[in-house]
């Protein structure tokens, strides 16, 4: 993903963990803070600049984990990273939405298709 941002004309500035969003966890409801992967300033086709806050994460955890009809240590450990996944990046949205820039998901099927 690094080398993407560097090689890309279009993207005009770019770092890691940058920002910090804070956000209330639904497992502890506690507050914590949540660091997106990426911050960026790309420059769009009609020329103008978009700020991007990009996280990156695998597929399976971008969805609820599916209940078996045992529902084991494993389903409760997807569960309870999908809804602090969720919370995360529901705050991340709503600081996009006031600041006029724009939350991207990347799973590995964005990343690596074509």
């Amino acid at each position: 993903m690094c080398k993407y941002m560097d090689k890309n004309e279009n993207v005009l500035r770019w770092a890691s963990e940058e920002i910090a969003i804070p956000y209330i966890s639904p497992v502890d409801n506690k507050p914590h803070k949540y660091y997106p992967d990426f911050l960026a300033e790309i420059k769009t086709k009609d020329g103008k600049i978009q700020k991007y806050l990009i996280e990156v994460k695998p597929y399976k955890q971008t969805k609820p984990p599916v209940a078996k009809s045992r529902k084991t240590k494993t389903y409760h450990i997807n569960m309870k990273t999908y809804a602090v996944n969720t919370a995360k990046w529901k705050a991340a949205r709503e600081l996009c939405e006031n600041n006029d820039w724009k939350f991207t998901l990347l799973t590995e099927k964005e990343i690596f298709r074509g």
